[in-house]
């Protein structure tokens, strides 16, 4: 399979402190890579030394096959970029804030309204920047991103700060980049919710080391599945599925039981279900599923660290 990104022991230290530790990752051509972790497990840190504005203490990472350290300039023309902040100039339009990279880069006029028309910014791109929403900032963003059509995309947090409405344009946009421009995106969040709706693959970064990396699919089914179920009376349910041996997870509305590797979901489920009913409990709904990517990221990493007593 083909590598639109890849890192080999990719390793950034600040003093003895490592942000990034030894991480080697893969990003398929043209897929949709979430690379998820917690503020502070070292996502941004990576991103860089993937752009080439910081330097690695050590370990390669390439860009659409180029040596970032080797050729960053060559590596620089494969890539487009949607970091957090914008820098536009809020008293020209979103056209014009556009043709200013456009010119930097040495592109045609008519690139303005490609990338325009994939963001559907097209109608609201001679408004002055400032009088746009946040959502429509960050399609700009995106926007600027795409011109001259690198054939990799690299997104810090895109939805970071929009309204629910802006983030599910955000994820319609993002899902559909790959058939409608050929690009791979690498999508960096901390909301596991919107990379489980928007990615193909997923990256799990924790503590600065990659801990878990494949396409979401198999991962979900490579992994133990859960068994849900929700009855009248979940406090006794969770004891009884306990006491049988399961590990289990519990929201308002429903527990969730794990179930080890390569056991059979359907039986057991139907055993559960025997031994609720058995125990007098009215089960309202019961099944296997597969991993939620909530889950998944729970497995692989740390719990996060309690902060010290003062």
């Amino acid at each position: 399979m083909a590598a639109a990104i890849q890192t080999h022991g990719l390793t950034r230290r600040f003093g003895r402190t490592p942000a990034v530790d030894g991480v080697s990752m893969m990003v398929p051509d043209k897929a949709v890579y979430g690379f998820l972790g917690r503020n502070g497990a070292g996502k941004t840190t990576t991103l860089k030394m993937l752009l080439g504005l910081i330097a690695p203490t050590s370990g390669q990472a390439l860009i659409d096959g180029i040596d970032v350290a080797r050729d960053r300039q060559g590596a620089a023309r494969r890539v487009g970029a949607l970091l957090e902040a914008h820098g536009f100039y809020g008293n020209l339009s979103g056209r014009e804030n556009l043709d200013l990279t456009r010119t930097l880069l040495g592109l045609p006029k008519t690139e303005i309204d490609r990338v325009l028309e994939v963001v559907e910014m097209t109608a609201d791109a001679n408004r002055r920047v400032s009088d746009y929403s946040l959502g429509m900032r960050q399609r700009l963003g995106l926007a600027r991103a795409m011109l001259g059509a690198p054939p990799v995309l690299i997104l810090d947090e895109p939805t970071n700060g929009l309204d629910p409405d802006g983030i599910a344009d955000m994820r319609r946009f993002l899902r559909a980049l790959p058939e409608r421009t050929g690009a791979t995106v690498l999508l960096s969040s901390h909301l596991l919710g919107e990379i489980e709706q928007t990615a193909t693959h997923v990256g799990i970064l924790s503590q600065g080391r990659l801990v878990l990396e494949g396409a979401l699919g198999r991962l979900r089914a490579d992994l133990a599945p859960e068994i849900a179920f929700q009855t009248d009376d979940q406090t006794r349910a969770a004891a009884l599925a306990t006491a049988r041996g399961f590990t289990l997870d519990r929201t308002e509305d429903e527990a969730v039981a794990r179930l080890k590797p390569g056991e059979d979901a359907r039986a057991a489920a139907a055993a559960l279900n025997r031994a609720l009913i058995e125990a007098g409990l009215n089960v309202f709904a019961i099944g296997p599923r597969a991993r939620s990517l909530e889950g998944i990221y729970r497995d692989v990493s740390p719990p996060k660290p309690e902060p010290e007593a003062a």
